[in-house]
């Protein structure tokens, strides 16, 4: 196995071919990134045993969707049982990612309270809105700029872990080394991911929505709906679709097991 360089318009072209899959079976992706999401919320109800079980399953759940994502694109059957068959390849290696990137984030966060007294952590573990408000005053810059630094090499080396771990059947140590060293070698298409990204999924709704409270002030909770309903049902399956398409360029269907 091994990681190709793509060029740097890769990145714009993996948004593209993340469209081209969902235009496929447009209600079906975007059911199952809902199953995601209702599964993943639905387990953070319990309290710590729900967050750390939502942790664990999220690798096999993303799994899914890659699955579902080149089932699209093979024009091969998918259906919710696609999103949750994830979780059987190569489970234990799956788990331990989804434990290993929990521990990781929580001792990223830990660092940031170094930084900033802990002001970082206590928002973001913030309950209701009163907690919240005693520290939304706070500078979290510094706190936020040592929270991305420290988060990039772990996305970096989790980006692929998953796909490696459950189509490769690599262990745990090997299909994080392999896709950190995929990202390292593709960071301008990467970057430029990123820019495509931001684009597609927040600055375009976002002037969206300002336009349209401008002009329908009196409407705003409609007009949030129309404008975020449809960057749930269609940008956000559109993007996971695009992870598979960069996984697909720089590893290659051919060899997948």
């Amino acid at each position: 196995m091994r990681a190709q360089t793509v060029p740097t318009a890769a990145g714009w072209r993996w948004i593209a071919a993340g469209f081209a899959i969902f235009r496929r079976n447009p209600p079906v992706l975007s059911m199952l990134v809902v199953a995601y999401w209702f599964t993943v919320i639905f387990l953070n109800i319990l309290p710590i045993v729900g967050a750390i079980a939502a942790s664990l399953v999220i690798p096999g759940l993303s799994v899914g969707l890659m699955q579902a994502a080149r089932n699209l694109e093979r024009n091969q059957p998918v259906s919710l049982q696609t999103l949750y068959g994830g979780l059987k390849e190569n489970t234990k290696t799956l788990l331990a990612l989804g434990g290993l990137y929990l521990f990781c984030t929580l001792a990223i966060l830990g660092t940031s309270a170094v930084v900033d007294g802990g002001e970082l952590l206590r928002y973001m573990l913030a309950s209701n809105r009163t907690e919240r408000a005693a520290v939304e005053d706070a500078d979290f810059t510094l706190a936020a700029l040592v929270v991305m630094l420290l988060l990039a090499p772990v996305m970096m080396a989790y980006w692929f872990a998953p796909m490696l771990a459950a189509w490769h059947r690599l262990p745990l140590g090997k299909s994080l080394f392999f896709s950190f060293i995929a990202c390292w070698i593709n960071w301008r298409p990467f970057l430029a991911f990123g820019a495509g990204v931001l684009l597609v999924a927040g600055v375009l709704p976002g002037l969206l929505l300002g336009l349209l409270l401008i002009l329908f002030p009196e409407a705003q909770g409609f007009v949030t709906a129309i404008v975020m309903v449809p960057v749930a049902l269609i940008v956000a399956p559109v993007i996971f679709a695009s992870f598979y398409a960069s996984y697909r360029d720089i590893f290659g269907i051919s060899e997948i097991v």
